[in-house]
């Protein structure tokens, strides 16, 4: 029998209608003040035409209206598709024909980024607000949700090809938090600050385990060094998600400043924690938690706990109470130390790729994630992750793929052969820089950045190319990365 789940914001308004569900800079706003909101909201998008089933793309700035949205859109019994609002017009267009939606609900200042010609159903936040309710849609907000049931899509690129719309179940999200409590423990005075973007699995996340938790978040927009300091010293933060990037600007702007004892995890994920960093905080006092997740894994699946933090460095911990992990070679499961590729298997696993049964079925295996990263564990169980997707480029904590950077340019009429790396920035982590060949003498390399500029997010246009007469490839003809990185550390190349 399946199992079903009451609607969660409803439920929890009920439970602590008068604890603090949201905090940001121009209001504060109850459990109970919440519900309320998104059950108007609901209300107006069923009165807009939007129906149970439905998929609706939702591309928002994080706000409390954003907030509202989803869970709106959720309690109507609709499936929330996540668009990244960095994106550019031509790949929003892609992602919301794939993901078949119905609605596109924005805010104003993001109208632009909508293509004229998508045959989607526009609704602007703003005018969605001052829908005047004639008559009360019908919407059953005591109708249960089955475990099963997809709640939110979330695309994330592939190493080759078009992005896959990563389908997240409500068992997905419900485990996911459970298994982050389990891990991190459950205080009654926890609050977590949120300043990743909301249509990432990072932030969504934690507004997931806010309602399930009963758990207070300060929201930001976007993330500010300076102000991230000031919550957790004065708004009663205990939590916060960060990448190192984040981390490291955070350490910068705290000066003599000191985070309160009330204060005990800091969550870093996207890639290991540099020793330096960590032994500041150590210094600092500043609990670091590294971790290991995916969009495909509803979040963090693998944690290392600080106690952890300099005796394994550059480990991404153990797995979560619920998951398990292992490392496979050549169809085997690997010793201690051996390298090969991290797969994980828990309740928080996707059920799949939406209309991609080859991707589903090549990721998927006897309810095995096969993640594509490459790593090892050593004999205490720790994992450490080598390589992100193999030629993943991670830059501010957003994932890069080299092939989708590669496509683009490989489109122009003048490039013969493209390849993409990662080189080290100081800011960013990382930041792709690409390598191509032409015939074309005439080719220069600022026309090929405005190229790339008009098709590519920001965070993904090369932020360097070199000319080169021909790519080193191998006897198969695969493109040789190595020697590409080769070429970057005798030129001396940094960003």
């Amino acid at each position: 029998m399946e199992q079903l789940m009451p609607n969660w914001l409803k439920q929890r308004a009920e439970l602590t209608p008068d604890r603090l569900a949201i905090k940001t800079e121009n209001i504060e706003l109850s459990f109970k003040q919440l519900h309320e909101r998104a059950v108007l909201l609901a209300h107006q998008l069923s009165y807009s035409g939007v129906k149970k089933h439905q998929h609706i793309g939702i591309l928002m700035k994080n706000s409390v209206d954003m907030v509202e949205t989803i869970f709106a859109v959720l309690s109507i019994g609709a499936v929330a598709v996540m668009l990244n609002t960095r994106l550019t017009e031509q790949e929003l267009a892609w992602q919301v024909e794939d993901a078949e939606a119905a609605y596109l609900i924005c805010d104003r200042e993001l109208h632009d980024k909508i293509s004229a010609k998508q045959d989607v159903k526009l609704l602007i936040n703003e005018e969605l607000k001052q829908v005047k309710i004639r008559r009360k849609a019908f919407i059953s907000f005591d109708e249960d949700v089955a475990t099963t049931q997809v709640a939110t899509i979330m695309y994330t690129s592939g190493t080759t090809g078009n992005p896959k719309g990563v389908m997240q179940s409500y068992g997905n999200h419900w485990s996911s938090a459970i298994g982050s409590a389990l891990n991190l423990g459950l205080r009654a005075e926890d609050r977590w600050l949120l300043a990743v973007p909301l249509f990432h699995i990072s932030g969504l996340s934690i507004l997931m385990r806010s309602v399930i938790y009963g758990m207070g978040i300060v929201l930001f927009e976007r993330f500010d060094a300076k102000k991230m300091n000031a919550a957790i010293i004065h708004d009663h933060v205990t939590i916060v998600s960060v990448v190192t990037t984040m981390l490291q600007q955070m350490l910068e702007k705290l000066d003599k400043q000191q985070f309160p004892p009330s204060f005990r995890c800091m969550l870093a994920g996207g890639g290991p924690v540099p020793k330096s960093i960590l032994e500041e905080c150590q210094t600092l006092r500043i609990p670091v938690y590294q971790t290991y997740g995916m969009t495909e894994t509803a979040s963090q699946i693998v944690t290392l706990s600080p106690e952890y933090s300099m005796k394994k460095l550059g480990s991404a911990g153990k797995p979560l109470f619920s998951c398990q992990i292992k490392i496979v070679k050549d169809g085997k499961e690997c010793g201690a130390l051996e390298e090969g590729e991290i797969v994980v298997k828990g309740p928080n696993i996707t059920k799949g790729y939406w209309k991609r049964e080859d991707a589903t079925i090549k990721a998927i295996k006897d309810g095995w994630l096969h993640t594509g990263d490459q790593g090892y564990m050593d004999d205490e169980g720790f994992l450490y992750v080598l390589d992100r997707r193999s030629d993943l480029i991670i830059s501010g904590g957003e994932n890069v793929y080299p092939a989708e950077i590669e496509s683009i340019l490989l489109s122009h009429p003048k490039i013969k052969d493209a390849g993409v790396i990662g080189v080290e920035n100081q800011k960013w982590g990382q930041t792709p820089y690409a390598f191509v060949s032409s015939d074309d003498e005439a080719l220069s390399i600022p026309e090929l950045l405005e190229y790339c500029k008009s098709r590519l997010a920001p965070y993904k246009v090369p932020t360097g190319i070199t000319i080169l007469q021909e790519l080193p490839r191998n006897a198969s003809n695969k493109l040789l990365r190595r020697k590409l990185k080769e070429q970057v550390n005798q030129q001396g190349i940094r960003q």
